[in-house]
């Protein structure tokens, strides 16, 4: 399983696994503020054309929606990540750190940092996007044939 970093994040904490609302919120306000520029300084001998206006409107109000359409996804995602990261405890895993290190072993637990989940995996704290493969469980002791 693998997960692909992308850009920083802001709700749910789950840090550069899912893409950040801040510029969409920017964008929204810009777009607010150049509106209400628009209506500040209009010639009031020719004004706005009402149509242009309630264009205006629809696409603010479009990009409100759109807005919280990608917060809800971005919610979900952090769920999503949550819910597959707590069903790796108990599962062997190997990992490849970005330091270059290698390593495997039985996830003991899962922590929720800002970055996105960190497994416990005998000691050392593996990013869930560092995980190269899963297993199903403990390896088994080898037995000693009588």
């Amino acid at each position: 399983m693998s997960v692909t970093a992308t850009e920083p994040v802001g709700p749910v904490g789950f840090g550069s696994l899912v893409p950040s609302p801040t510029t969409a919120s920017g964008d929204k306000e810009m777009f607010l503020e150049l509106l209400v520029a628009q209506l500040r300084y209009q010639d009031p001998m020719n004004p706005a054309d009402s149509g242009e206006f309630l264009a205006q409107s629809a696409q603010f109000n479009a990009l409100e929606k759109m807005q919280d359409v990608a917060d809800r996804t971005t919610m979900l995602l952090g769920v999503q990540l949550a819910f597959g990261a707590s069903s790796l405890v108990g599962r062997q895993v190997t990992y490849t750190l970005a330091d270059g290190t290698t390593g495997a072993g039985q996830v003991g637990g899962v922590s929720f940092e800002p970055e996105g989940p960190v497994l416990d995996v005998g000691g050392v704290d593996v990013p869930v996007s560092q995980v190269q493969t899963v297993g199903n469980g403990a390896t088994p002791a080898p037995t000693s044939g009588a």
